[in-house]
């Protein structure tokens, strides 16, 4: 299961919830006729609950949605706090130079010098852009996720390739 976002809070009265994308395209979503939630991000796949979507619309920096299964404000109170998923093939393809987080993580991190750096142990959104954290023992290296710094992303290899040194 891909974790696509967060349900943060009720929104209106007609069941509508404030949806924290993680990533930076989540109105491509709304192409999905189904989506996931569950209360634990790391539960098992067969344990989230699949939900027919009636609207999803862009609101300020995130999205606000509506399950056939929860049209009032009370059922959606009780959805504050769940995450939102999907199984990787539902989601919709990815363009050139694009990536699902999930896709990201895991993956081996070195500079243009050869030096491992660690392995990406998930991203940030800091509104400007994606940060990927990358662990390596006690470690930790925060590396911007843009053009000027993530060289190149090969998944089948495993590997980001960075112009980031190891000493940062």
């Amino acid at each position: 299961m891909i974790v696509l976002g967060r349900i943060v809070a009720p929104f209106g009265i007609q069941g509508w919830v404030k949806v924290s994308p993680y990533g930076d395209d989540p109105l491509a979503w709304a192409d999905m006729p189904r989506w996931w939630i569950s209360q634990n991000a790391d539960a098992p796949a067969a344990t989230w609950k699949p939900v027919s979507l009636r609207g999803c619309k862009e609101h300020g920096g995130g999205l606000i949605a509506v399950f056939e299964s929860h049209q009032d404000r009370n059922l959606a109170e009780g959805l504050k706090g769940w995450f939102v998923g999907a199984p990787r093939n539902a989601l919709p393809a990815t363009g050139d130079n694009e990536y699902y987080w999930a896709d990201l993580t895991g993956l081996s991190v070195e500079n243009v010098a050869g030096e491992q750096l660690g392995k990406v142990a998930g991203l940030l959104s800091t509104g400007a852009h994606d940060v990927l954290r990358v662990i390596d023992g006690d470690t930790e290296r925060l590396i911007p996720f843009v053009a000027t710094y993530a060289l190149d992303v090969n998944l089948e290899q495993g590997l980001i390739r960075v112009d980031w040194q190891k000493d940062w």
